[in-house]
Order: structure tokens, then sequence, then C-alpha cells
């Protein structure tokens, strides 16, 4: 079985994220979105919050793809979580070229810890290269209209938690 594991602290989960979910889970037999506990990152939204929106959202998907689709949080080195879960792969995804040079020095770190685990690079489709957790928050903050970005489940969660702001 190829067991892929997507990385990353989906705080919330976009479109982008989504995107690269939906083309990764082709690769695979089963994908992990390995849910960061990223304390540093102060998350909007809790760990049962974001992985109850991944899970919510990886319905359809996993169904479209027919790839068993799971959440599982963690809080240790990347690679650690990857043999935690068996995983041959990781999953990353790409916007710009920015992203790649972080990316690459991941890599070559975790190509030293353990060289069985493969790094796999998606772009982001290019209607999605923009949208990022950060700036989705930050647009919601200041009363802006970020449906374009999330889905309607994940933009109910966000009027919700930011209920004085007039999110549209």
């Amino acid at each position: 079985m190829r067991i892929g594991l997507y990385p990353g602290t989906f705080d919330p989960i976009t479109l982008g994220h989504i995107d690269i979910i939906r083309r990764s889970a082709t690769l695979v037999d089963r994908l992990v979105i390995g849910v960061a506990i990223n304390r540093d990152k102060g998350p909007l939204f809790t760990l049962e919050e974001r992985v109850g929106m991944i899970e919510a959202e990886c319905v359809k998907l996993s169904e479209e793809t027919r790839t068993e689709i799971v959440a599982h949080p963690f809080e240790n080195l990347l690679i650690d979580c990857a043999r935690d879960v068996g995983a041959q792969i990781i999953v990353r995804g790409l916007r710009a070229v920015a992203d790649f040079e972080y990316e690459y020095q991941m890599v070559g770190m975790n190509r030293v810890l353990d060289s069985s685990v493969e790094t796999v690079f998606l772009m982001a489709e290019a209607r999605h290269q923009a949208i990022a957790s950060k700036l989705v928050k930050e647009i919601a903050r200041l009363g802006g209209d970020v449906s374009k970005f999330i889905t309607p489940r994940v933009n109910a969660a966000l009027k919700e938690r930011l209920g004085h702001v007039a999110v549209k």
C-alpha cells in the first residue's frame, strides 16, 4: 500500500489545500493529512477544529478519488510523523519560488534523517497560488470577503470565530 503524508497547520484549510489533497490522493492508496500542532504559530482554530474541518472537507474527495484520506495530528519531526503513519511519500504544495527555497532545505534535512522517504512537490493550480491561510485570516479579520479562498463550511466556521467582525 502506497501511503502519502501531506503536512501543514491548515488554519484554516483553504481551496489551495483541497486542490493539493485532491491531486495527491490520485498518487497514493492512503493519504494522511498531518495536522501540525505548532504552538509558535498561535492558530486561530484549535487542533480539534482543524482536524474536524479537514475530515468534513475530505469525505467527498475520498469518495471521488477512491483513496482513504485521514487526518492525523502531530507535534514531532515531520520525518518521524512519516514513519509513524508508514508514509513512503511526503507531499508538499508549492505556490511560489519562495516556497521552493524553504522546501528544498527541508527535503535535504529529511533525506539525511531518513533517505527512504521521498518528497513530492505539487504546484498549486494557478487560481489557487495566491491563497495562504495567513492571508485568508487577515482578510477576514479586516472584514473582507474570503469566500473565493475557502469552502462555505470553512467560511461559516471563520465567521463564527470572528463573530465581532463583519465577514462576508
